[in-house]
């Protein structure tokens, strides 16, 4: 593992500096385009709406993106989730990092009060041995020196998997499938960003941001990786 460390994560050539974990040449390789803060709809030109979210506004106030979900980023994603190589939230997290740094300056972002990883099933994480959201936000908290709470929202219905499924199926197979713990409403916090990996519909986010506004959070965000 220390060797792979001094090597680019994508391409495994070597790194002038290893922290980074992607070289300058993969790095460039990732589809950034403008997109709308409040969707992440891709535009020539970055906005804080769209058409889409001025007919349909989302339940959640900004989004913050690293980039489309293609290569190499969509196969970064996947061999993190799927392949057991937990040692990519390093370097993806820095992605999202910068992607963050780059809101603010372009986009207005404020930083949220608290950071909450989108949760798994307990079933779900078991399997995969990790909840890849929370291992990204453990180091966002650490580097935005920003408290992140990972006992705050709850899946507790365990759902078949998302991928395939139109937006009315995904909205069915999520009802009732998430649940908030009293301390949300109790722990005085107002503004929160959600960490997730992949934003196909926002179904999921959706229904979570409702959740919290039901416990009295005034400003949500969501921080994702990429944008399907």
């Amino acid at each position: 593992m220390n060797w792979l460390r001094l090597c680019c994560v994508q391409c495994r050539n070597p790194l002038f500096l290893p922290r980074q974990g992607l070289c300058s040449r993969c790095d460039k390789l990732i589809v950034r385009t403008p997109y709308c803060s409040m969707c992440g709809s891709l535009l020539t030109q970055n906005a804080k709406r769209c058409g889409i979210c001025l007919q349909r506004t989302p339940d959640w106030d900004q989004m913050v993106i690293v980039g489309r979900y293609q290569e190499p980023l969509s196969s970064l994603i996947h061999r993190f989730k799927f392949q057991n190589q937990f040692w990519l939230d390093r370097t993806l997290a820095r992605l999202l990092l910068l992607a963050v740094y780059q809101a603010r300056r372009e986009q207005g972002l404020l930083l949220p009060e608290l950071l909450i990883p989108v949760p798994l099933h307990r079933l779900r994480q078991w399997r995969r041995g990790y909840n890849q959201a929370a291992l990204i936000a453990a180091y966002l908290s650490r580097w935005l020196s920003l408290p992140c709470r990972n006992d705050l929202l709850y899946r507790i219905k365990h759902t078949t998997s998302q991928l395939g499924l139109s937006a009315a199926m995904r909205r069915k197979n999520l009802q009732n499938a998430f649940s908030a713990s009293p301390q949300l409403c109790h722990c005085g916090y107002t503004s929160v960003a959600l960490i997730d990996d992949v934003i196909t519909t926002g179904t999921t986010l959706n229904t979570l941001a409702k959740l919290l506004r039901a416990q009295g959070i005034s400003h949500i965000q969501v921080w994702g990786l990429a944008r399907a």
